[in-house]
């Protein structure tokens, strides 16, 4: 899938520049060396760079015509060969390093976009704001007060209601979106500083896959370096969050309230009570029930079913019950 753009890359960017904005060391770099993008570790661009921080399992997955940021315990286990940009921590160096490498698109960007492109047979509000560059299917309602922002793409059949707004995403058809929703925004992202937070530029979007609904209220972060996607037929009930970079898969349910922190990694057919609470990086697997008000820290396998804080197997939670309280 080709994607909108939806910020401005300023690559390439110079080590030079790079060397005066963050302290660091380099190896196997010449100082004539130009950067035309920062990704995540799973992008393929050539002349790129990318980042691993310490603990991090993907030391096996860097391509070769790659230049790696990180810290001087993961650069002793590389080959002796990499392109490499050693940091004193790699959390703040990446976020500084992204708003130098993206910005947000300016009124001149802007001024060159195509006026916003409707299908056939939509309902469209006329207190509905459609920026440049939108394109709309066919069959669609969008209520008043809804904003889609900059290059979005709505799909056949779709139903925004009224004051949610949509930025940096992709949706497909037949995608049912309630009142008061948020989709888009940046995620909770940024290096700790002791005197100012350093926020990083979230490059990635959102992606909503056919007959998904999202209930009233809900929020969905786009991605960082990679996309928030919502698989198909999955429903989230209202007042939702899903974080940057979450990935759902197909037929999974969400009650109210349910919150999903950053990067963690839900299978198909999940479901989960009102009140759950998903820890970042962690997976959850196919055909998972989760009961209300658990709190989930650690990967789920296939065919679960959990309860509690922290979640445990169902059965085991019931009998330690039984046991305290008979």
């Amino acid at each position: 899938m080709i994607l909108p753009r939806f910020f401005k890359n300023l690559g390439p960017i110079s080590l030079k520049k790079i060397k005066t904005n963050i302290s660091c060391e380099t190896i196997n770099l010449k100082a004539s060396q130009e950067f035309l993008n920062l990704v995540g570790i799973d992008n393929q661009e050539d002349n790129t760079l990318t980042f691993i921080v310490d603990g991090d399992t993907n030391l096996n997955k860097i391509p070769k015509n790659r230049t790696i940021i990180c810290s001087k315990k993961i650069s002793k286990q590389l080959s002796e060969s990499q392109k490499t940009i050693i940091v004193p921590n790699v959390h703040f160096a990446v976020a500084k390093l992204s708003n130098i490498f993206f910005r947000e698109f300016n009124n001149e960007d802007i001024s060159s976009f195509k006026k916003a492109i409707i299908g056939n047979n939509s309902n469209i509000s006329n207190k509905a704001n459609l920026l440049e560059g939108v394109v709309i299917g066919d069959n669609v309602t969008i209520r008043e007060g809804a904003v889609i922002n900059y290059n979005c793409v709505i799909g056949n059949n779709c139903y925004i209601d009224a004051n949610s707004v949509i930025s940096n995403s992709v949706i497909g058809d037949n995608v049912s979106i309630g009142r008061n929703v948020s989709i888009g925004q940046p995620g909770f992202g940024f290096a700790i500083n002791e005197n100012q937070h350093e926020r990083i530029f979230h490059t990635g979007c959102v992606i909503i896959h056919s007959n998904a609904s999202i209930g009233s209220s809900c929020t969905i972060d786009r991605g960082s370096f990679s996309n928030t996607s919502i698989g198909k037929n999955t429903y989230l009930d209202n007042l939702c969050h899903i974080a940057h970079n979450v990935k759902i898969g197909n037929n999974s349910i969400f009650a109210a309230m349910v919150g999903i922190a950053g990067s963690a990694k839900v299978g198909d057919n999940v479901m989960a009570g009102g009140q759950v609470g998903i820890a970042g990086h962690i997976t959850i697997g196919n055909n998972v029930k989760i009961a209300a008000k658990s709190g989930v820290f650690k990967d789920i396998e296939n065919d679960q079913s959990v309860m509690g804080n922290p979640a445990i197997s169902q059965f085991k939670f019931i009998k330690n019950y039984k046991k305290t309280y008979g």
